[in-house]
This record gives structure tokens, C-alpha cells and sequence, in this order.
């Protein structure tokens, strides 16, 4: 992400700017900003006196101005960090407020109007960062133009799970190493949607791997707890092909070993993929990678797997993985555990 990458290469050459407001749906760029920010401005014996951190559930608007006017102590800078911004009332409050439905007389006296002013005249001694987790600020707000217009405002969207395998591997690019598509796959399929602990694990993976070299499935296998041969990758393959008593091997071993949400999850998400495969009007490798949102190394396998399913099967699938998700919800299912609830599915899939 161009913006964020230029936001940490400025602030780790110690440019710094007045005012920071953090939005949107994915926390983990949030969250990395404002940890640098919180861990490398001040040195260890300022932050006692210079650095503030207060939470949007326990002050107001007032309250960050108050602090963010004061002048730091024996030091160039003071930071103050505002987490969980989007409990600030102020700031949902003027989220519907227009420019030219907001009186200057209402507002001349209120913290709201106060902040805007703070944003023409900030302080040049703090550093004032609001971490606005999950959601974006009202653009048609007058605090969101002038936090556009006079402060750094970064909005991050939501990375989506059809995103999450490219995403990886860009992130690995980043740290000059490279990954296989299959060890992206795995990742993406056994983490799940929390960037952090997936930033995590590849930043221990590649202790283990030569400089400028691949992340491969089999190192993901043996330092991740994932099994190489059941897991849900070996279990969509065994699906496409029809391979019945491998299917139920690994479904075995994944009704113990594996939280069945997951595994639906990764189902339901491979499913939708082959459904989509027969409507597509390019089938060649690249359009096709492109179009399911994958990467071309898994298109044969989308192929195969269309044409062991078509289109009023995969219907019925979907009918079963809903069931399915409901049972293990505990609708309808008041004693069957989720082991044996993934066996059924795979039978029905199957037959």
C-alpha cells in the first residue's frame, strides 16, 4: 500500500506532522502507524512526560485538545495518541453535519468547532494520532474535509479473503523473500483474516529460510502445525477429483484437529469459485486467475473441479454447507459433533 508505506518511510526519517487521523476497516495498518509512532518518536526517558495515551471511550474531544495544546517538557516533541477513536461522540455526531447545515453560531463554542480550529492551528510540538478502527469518517462532515485538507488521513479498506493469498505474497516481495502459491494458499486458509498473526508468522518463517529465498509449503507444514497431508489445500483436491477415500481420510482428521468454521469457510469460498468457473466467458489460465481472484497456478484445478461439478450440483452444495453451518450453530442439531457433522457434508458433496 503506496500511502502507508510513505507515511512510515517519512515518520522513520523523523517527519513528522501535527496531526494524524488513522480510519478504516482493516486495523492492521492502523495499528502498525501508530505502534511506531507510539515506540520510536520520544526516547524511552520522554514518554513518562511527553507521551499521552487515552482511549475514545473515556475522553471527549475537549479533553485531546487539552492535551494536545500543551507544550512537551525537556523535549522537542509530545505525542498523544487517541486508540479507539470511533468511540468519540463528537466525531459520529458531526459525521452527518454538513458545512452549510452547520451555522458557524451552533458550533463557534463547541469541542467540534474548537477541533476545526485546532486543525487550522495545531500544536507544532505534538504529534496528535486518533486510531479510527472499522469504520471511515462521513466525508460530507466538515471535520472530515478539514482532517482531509489539514492533517495526514489515511483510510485503509478492508482486505477481502479472495485478496488475502496476493496480499501475502506481496508482503513477502516486500521483505525480499518469495512464496510459493500453494504456501500462500495454506497461510491464507489456516490464518484466517488477522494480518498481524499473519505478518507474524511469516516474520518467523523466514528465520528459517536463506536470504532472498522461497517460503515454501513444506516449511509452512513443519513450523505452522499445519498436516501436509490433511489440511483443507489436500482436502478441496481430493474433492475436485472425486477421490472419495481420501476425502474421508482428511475429513477425519479435520473434524479433531481443525475448527470446522474454517474449514466451511474454505469450502463455501472454493465452491462459489467453481460456480463462478462455469459462467465465465474466457476460460483461458490468466483470465481465469483473474476473474476468480486467484493466482493461475490453481485454475487446472478450478477446471477440474468443474467438470465434476456443475452447476445443480454445486446448488445442492451450497444447500448442504448452509445445513451444515447451521448444525454445527446448533440449529437442529442438538447432540451430532462437528466431526461428524464434516463427514456428512463430505458424503453428500460426493454422491
Amino acid at each position: 500500500m503506496k500511502e502507508f508505506n510513505q507515511i512510515l518511510l517519512d515518520l522513520k526519517r523523523r517527519i513528522f506532522k501535527p496531526v494524524y487521523f488513522l480510519s478504516g476497516e482493516e486495523p492492521y495498518y492502523i495499528d502498525k502507524i501508530s505502534d511506531y509512532i507510539e515506540t520510536n518518536v520520544l526516547e524511552d526517558a520522554d514518554k513518562e512526560f511527553n507521551q499521552s495515551v487515552v482511549y475514545g471511550k473515556e475522553i471527549d474531544l475537549g479533553g485531546i485538545l487539552g492535551l494536545a495544546k500543551q507544550f512537551p517538557m525537556m523535549g522537542e516533541y509530545q505525542v498523544v495518541i487517541v486508540k479507539e477513536a470511533q468511540n468519540l461522540k463528537e466525531l459520529n455526531k458531526s459525521a452527518g453535519a454538513d458545512d452549510d447545515e452547520a451555522p458557524a453560531k451552533s458550533t463557534a463554542n463547541t469541542s467540534v468547532q474548537q477541533f476545526l480550529n485546532y486543525l487550522l492551528h495545531p500544536q507544532p510540538t505534538t504529534i496528535l494520532v486518533f486510531c479510527y478502527k472499522y469504520k471511515t469518517i462521513d466525508k460530507r462532515s466538515a471535520i472530515a474535509k478539514s482532517l482531509q485538507k489539514n492533517a495526514v488521513y489515511f483510510e485503509t479498506p478492508k482486505i477481502y479473503d479472495n485478496q488475502l493469498s496476493e496480499w501475502i505474497t506481496t508482503y513477502v516481495k516486500e521483505l525480499n523473500y518469495t512464496i510459493s502459491p500453494k504456501a500462500s494458499f495454506l497461510l491464507a486458509e489456516f490464518l484466517g483474516m488477522d494480518l498481524s498473526k499473519i505478518t507474524n508468522e511469516i516474520n518467523k518463517l523466514i528465520i528459517n529460510v536463506k536470504p532472498g529465498g522461497e517460503i515454501t509449503s513444506e516449511l509452512i507444514q513443519n513450523n505452522i502445525g499445519i498436516s501436509k497431508e490433511y489440511n483443507v489445500f489436500e482436502l478441496q483436491d481430493a474433492l475436485a477429483k472425486k477421490d472419495i477415500l481420501r476425502a474421508n481420510r482428511i475429513v477425519n482428521y479435520l473434524g479433531s484437529n481443525e475448527p470446522s468454521v474454517l474449514t466451511l469457510s474454505s469450502l463455501y469460498g472454493y465452491f462459489s469459485k467453481i460456480l463462478k468457473y462455469h459462467f465465465l466467458a474466457d476460460k483461458s489460465k490468466f483470465a481465469a486467475a483473474t476473474a476468480l481472484g486467484v493466482n493461475p497456478f490453481f485454475v487446472e484445478g478450478y477446471a477440474r473441479a468443474a467438470a465434476s461439478y456443475d452447476t445443480h450440483k454445486l446448488k445442492n452444495i451450497f444447500s448442504y454447507l448452509k445445513e451444515c453451518d447451521l448444525k454445527t450453530k446448533g440449529v437442529g442439531n442438538p447432540s451430532i459433533e462437528n466431526g461428524e457433522l464434516l463427514k456428512e457434508l463430505v458424503f453428500k458433496i460426493l454422491h
